[in-house]
């Protein structure tokens, strides 16, 4: 995955749209921030009036007017409750919103792209993105505006008031923030980089649990529990080491602040003390003073402290955007149609391939046309291409150069839905989703019913198995369908494109995996599946082509050799070879 970094500025553009669906909520929010800020603004005023007038004449100091300055206070402490709650409950649901639209829109762009980005990622790392990494979106998201919305208010007003006491002190006092702004910039940058870090190594390490559970029985086949865990460990220092010095930089960040917190109020004391002296401000004044300077230093603390979830935020828009500017390399063209009732005549005029990201090539100016109804068998050594042409008719991707045609037309000219649609893929590594044995088949066919599913099953000669399951065709067939066999997964894979109906098929090694019963069975389903269709079968058990209609010999150079199976025998070719090498191996 190719790491793309971006200013602090383009994220933030990048991100502000998706406020947009909720920009009422955040009208209100930033309101509701308002008023608890006035509640705090007003507190230093109603202290300094009653301390001024005390120190002026102590009878001027009426019940009236302190029940009234109390009254005021109250009615202000509610409106900041009831304006509190607005913002802790609506607006931390409007960031949970926004990092569930952010979810949806990267799994939305991760099912467009193509086999070579997944080829070139690591699945831990995908996952780390889509889910840790928006974590931190939902406080940015809420409290970025909100923060920076009340710190304003909060300077400038401040700024203000103090300066309408004493404008000699406060100038002094402020000289602090530009310079504590600049010193806190340099190290939020530092802050970030090691944020970044992080993340990176939090998902290197999920990929490498992943890869060591999934491969368990491996695992304990050749005893390297040790060597796992060791690699695992590995990985969990790495972590540790940069979370340590995360945790530094975070020192002297928190560090550098108090520092700077520490000289304003120096000066508040010093050039408080001397105007005192000079009666240049007087003490109800000072206290007001103090107290703003004091909330002044708390929103500048509050921001910097907030610097630390802003770029844990930041750094998850960051990795967010990696994603979504991930090139969608196989697209429909803006004037591709929908292919109806495809008949599965393919022909691939002059093509030439070579994988986008290694530049391996693997045809040059291949030319082969395949009948509707044909079944065609294709061998040859490994790396010989077998696999890719294959994957080259559904579109997993692109031809370099030449084009493929289905019934005529070329197939960058139909939808992507419609073509897929017309192609049903057996592999070798079935694929079952956690789940039942129901909800497999009917991926087929979303929403089939439970008479589709049986039917498609009886045709793929899975029903028989599934009713000695314990629950039949609710039964949950683990994570990759680990509580069946490899001929049971393969049936039921089988019944799946069954379901589906498409008019194109493609068997690759299908039954190669599976013991002589399995494969037997399986076989059988796989005739009967190939009935009145198009049929590609990759095959490394040369028996199980003898009676297609053609066999083509493929190589790195290309078709060497094609014919019927007797044809190609009688050649005494590499078919030849390959044939009588498979059955002295039986």
């Amino acid at each position: 995955m190719e790491n793309k970094e971006y200013s602090t500025g383009a994220l933030i553009k990048r991100f502000l749209p998706y406020f947009k669906p909720y920009r009422r909520t955040l009208y209100m929010d930033l309101f509701c921030a308002a008023l608890t800020t006035a509640c705090e603004i007003v507190l230093p005023l109603i202290i300094r009036m009653i301390t001024n007038t005390a120190l002026q004449d102590v009878a001027l100091l009426t019940v009236r007017m302190v029940t009234g300055l109390a009254f005021v206070y109250f009615v202000l402490r509610i409106i900041d409750a009831i304006a509190n709650f607005y913002m802790a409950d609506v607006g931390h649901v409007m960031g949970a919103r926004i990092e569930t639209d952010m979810r949806r829109d990267a799994y939305a762009h991760l099912q467009q792209l193509s086999n070579t980005y997944f080829n070139n990622t690591k699945v831990g790392q995908i996952m780390g993105r889509i889910t840790n990494d928006l974590f931190d979106v939902t406080e940015f998201a809420h409290h970025c505006p909100e923060e920076f919305f009340i710190a304003g208010l909060k300077i400038v007003i401040s700024f203000i008031i103090l300066a309408r006491i004493n404008f000699a002190l406060t100038l002094i006092v402020f000289v602090f923030v530009p310079i504590m702004t600049i010193v806190c910039r340099m190290i939020n940058k530092k802050m970030r980089k090691t944020f970044s870090m992080q993340r990176n190594q939090i998902g290197e390490l999920n990929a490498k649990i992943e890869d060591s559970l999934l491969g368990q029985k491996v695992v304990k086949a050749f005893t390297n529990e040790a060597l796992e865990s060791q690699k695992f460990e590995d990985g969990n220092q790495e972590f540790l080491k940069i979370k340590t010095h995360a945790y530094m930089i975070m020192g002297i960040f928190s560090t550098s602040t108090r520092v700077f917190d520490g000289f304003m109020y120096l000066a508040v004391i010093l050039g408080g003390g001397f105007f005192l002296m000079d009666g240049r401000i007087l003490p109800g004044d000072m206290v007001a003073y103090v107290m703003y300077v004091t909330t002044l230093i708390a929103t500048i603390r509050r921001i910097i402290e907030f610097a630390e979830q802003f770029q844990r935020g930041i750094t998850g828009i960051e990795r967010f955007l990696q994603i979504m500017d991930a090139d969608i390399e196989i697209f429909d063209e803006p004037d591709a149609q929908d292919i109806e009732n495809p008949k599965g005549e393919i022909v691939f005029h002059d093509v030439s391939f070579e994988y986008p990201d290694d530049h391996n090539k693997v045809f040059t100016n291949l030319n082969l046309e395949i009948h509707a109804g044909e079944k065609l068998a294709i061998v040859g050594p490994s790396g010989g291409g077998k696999t890719t042409l294959c994957n080259l008719i559904p579109r997993f991707y692109d031809v370099s150069k030449g084009e493929i045609t289905l019934d005529g037309k070329n197939i960058k000219k139909l939808t992507l839905k419609s073509l897929r649609q017309s192609i049903g893929v057996v592999q070798q590594e079935v694929y079952l989703f956690s789940g039942t044995v129901y909800d497999n088949i009917a991926y087929g066919k979303p929403g089939a019913s439970y008479e589709e599913v049986m039917a498609a099953a009886k045709r793929a000669g899975a029903d028989e198995f599934i009713q000695n399951l314990k629950d039949k065709y609710d039964t949950y067939v683990g994570e990759r369908g680990v509580k069946l066999s490899g001929g049971q997964k393969q049936r039921i894979s089988i019944a799946r494109v069954f379901l589906k109906n498409p008019p194109i098929l493609i068997l690759d090694e299908a039954t190669s995996a599976l013991d002589n019963e399995s494969e037997y069975a399986v076989a059988k389903s796989l005739n009967e599946l190939a009935k009145g269709r198009t049929t590609l079968t990759i095959a490394h058990r040369l028996s199980t082509i003898r009676g297609s209609d053609r066999i083509l010999v493929l190589t790195d150079a290309g078709i060497v050799e094609e014919g019927s199976h007797d044809a190609l025998m009688e050649q005494g070719g590499i078919y030849h070879g390959l044939y009588t090498m498979a059955n002295e191996i039986k």
